[in-house]
């Protein structure tokens, strides 16, 4: 059997990603998203949410590339001097690891987070990380001890299986390969935690090798190759690719996300797209 979660991350970032993400909800196939509590557009992207009532709206956990939800001085480890978390994700995880205050202070950031996404009202469908920092053992660890206290929402499982990637996208393949040894490694510890703790994952997932050129054509050809269970593609549209970042083709995922070819194809299959709760409920 197969089910497919179709997922727009960084609700909240910027009002050109809310557009898209409504956009691509009401016109397309997009079936949930990951909100951004710390996102300079967070207040116009809980007001779109809420006349969504299908959108399944998840929490997009964020330690890097964007602001803290607490104030700066209580985060002092997390950000740098004007106040924002670290651009540099991999420098920032390797602290983060060895430092005991800063699992401290990332904890309460994060459950800072999980406070303010309660404030607006919205049920939880799921749980991410910007950038996958899920996976990070300090952030998942926050995870298993602060989600069953919301509702205890699935969470993403974001290995790529390097079989249908490959054939889908018939490119990369050292890239697609290392991303599936990579991230299976890494997620080893994460999915164990998680699981003990009474968090549902995902089977698959696709676009972490094609992260921001999510187009129509790779959106087809992963459709083509999804395999059995519960496979969650996602991508990071906006109606104007400037409001990303410059490698990502958001507008060009924006697009993919609303094809009347994409959605005929879905339809073919057979498939409805579902938020993580449905597909957990199925």
């Amino acid at each position: 059997m197969k089910a497919l979660i179709v997922t727009a991350d960084d609700f909240g970032m910027s009002i050109p990603v809310n557009e898209a993400i409504e956009a691509s909800h009401s016109n397309g196939i997009l079936s949930a998203t990951s909100l951004m509590t710390g996102g300079d557009a967070f207040a116009d992207a809980v007001e779109r949410a809420k006349r969504l009532p299908n959108l399944g709206v998840g929490l997009h956990i964020h330690l890097v590339d964007s602001r803290p939800v607490l104030p700066p001085e209580k985060v002092p480890l997390l950000v740098g001097p004007d106040g924002c978390f670290s651009n540099n994700p991999e420098l920032f995880g390797f602290n983060l690891f060895f430092s005991h205050e800063m699992r401290k202070q990332a904890e309460a950031e994060i459950e800072a987070q999980f406070q303010r996404f309660e404030g607006t009202g919205l049920v939880m469908d799921h749980i991410n990380g910007h950038h996958h920092f899920h996976m990070h053992p300090a952030v998942t660890d926050a995870i298993a001890k602060l989600a069953p206290r919301y509702g205890a929402p699935p969470v993403r499982f974001p290995v790529e299986p390097f079989g249908p990637s490959w054939r889908a996208g018939a490119d990369k393949p050292v890239q697609r390969f290392f991303n599936w040894a990579f991230y299976a490694g890494l997620t080893y510890r994460m999915r164990r935690k998680l699981t003990a703790a009474g968090l549902a994952l995902n089977d698959h997932v696709f676009g972490v090798t094609d992260t921001g050129a999510m187009t129509e054509k790779r959106i087809l050809a992963y459709l083509d190759h999804l395999p059995d269970g519960v496979t969650e593609l996602y991508a990071h549209p906006a109606i104007r690719t400037e409001s990303q970042p410059q490698t990502y083709t958001s507008a060009e995922e924006y697009h993919g996300l609303v094809s009347p070819v994409v959605r005929a194809k879905v339809a073919a299959l057979g498939l409805q797209p579902l938020t993580f709760k449905a597909a957990f409920a199925t």
